[in-house]
């Protein structure tokens, strides 16, 4: 009976002797959580998109609260959570325009040339290492909607012509889809940005009229008439609007011979 005690007893004064060693520990190893984090995670719409460059919602809050990232830097929750999040930091925030992704090709079925039949995988990234996907122009759209997977907001859908169309209200310009797109043909931008070069190609005039009827054949009339200087600028063949100055023109878009410049 008295080992039984005496069991118990020791048992008991180990039990006490452990919590004093963990109640110690607790105090001397505890990491001090910023309240801010946890704050500035709830004031987060909570996609885990990525978008923000950090690899979910909760090293952004991290980061924004080490004054390691910026405030407006989840674009899903857009100026909104920009606001709160600088309620929560004690900082101003400045308005920034909304922006949504733009595909910049119009080359799909009906426009574009094909020169092989592919039979691989439907995957953009499969088909541009084998012989292009079939197509002509080694630029443009391959149509496999890479970019519509990698949409967790359901903003891209593909159309009729094999073309990626972005819902403008839906897109939070995450740029998931810029990622997937293996050809470098989706790119963000200011809703205020309406007129755009739909191509991508940098071959030449005459190789770009056998492989797209609608592509870029670097014929300089948007240079020519463009409504500001510089406005719109040649890289090679291929004509680029600079947003930051030139406005958009129904005149440039009028006198595109290839209807590659258009108006979203």
């Amino acid at each position: 009976m008295m080992s039984i005690v005496l069991a118990i007893v020791s048992m008991a004064a180990l039990c006490c002797v452990f919590a004093l060693l963990l109640a110690v520990a607790d105090n001397k190893l505890r990491v001090e959580e910023d309240p801010r984090v946890t704050a500035v995670y709830e004031a987060l719409p909570g996609v885990n998109c990525g978008g923000c460059g950090f690899p979910g919602c909760m090293p952004f809050a991290e980061h924004v609260a080490a004054g390691e990232a910026p405030i407006n830097g989840c674009a899903p929750g857009g100026s909104e959570t920009a606001q709160k999040i600088a309620s929560i930091m004690g900082v101003e925030s400045s308005n920034t325009e909304k922006q949504i992704a733009v595909v910049l090709c119009h080359g799909g079925r009906e426009e574009s040339v094909r020169n092989a039949e592919y039979r691989g995988v439907e995957n953009c990234r499969a088909a541009v290492m084998i012989a292009g996907g079939g197509k002509e122009c080694q630029y443009g759209c391959l149509g496999y909607a890479d970019c519509v997977a990698s949409c967790p907001f359901d903003a891209i859908t593909m159309n009729e012509n094999d073309l990626p169309v972005v819902d403008a209200e839906r897109c939070t310009a995450c740029g998931n889809c810029v990622e997937a797109c293996p050809r470098n043909l989706i790119e963000l931008h200011a809703v205020s940005h309406k007129m755009f070069v739909f191509c991508k190609s940098l071959d030449k005039g005459p190789a770009v009229k056998k492989a797209c009827s609608v592509g870029c054949i670097g014929c300089r009339l948007c240079v020519k008439n463009s409504p500001v200087e510089n406005g719109i600028t040649m890289q090679g063949s291929l004509a680029c609007i600079n947003h930051d100055i030139c406005p958009s023109s129904d005149l440039v878009v009028e006198k595109c011979p290839m209807n590659t410049i258009q108006l979203l």
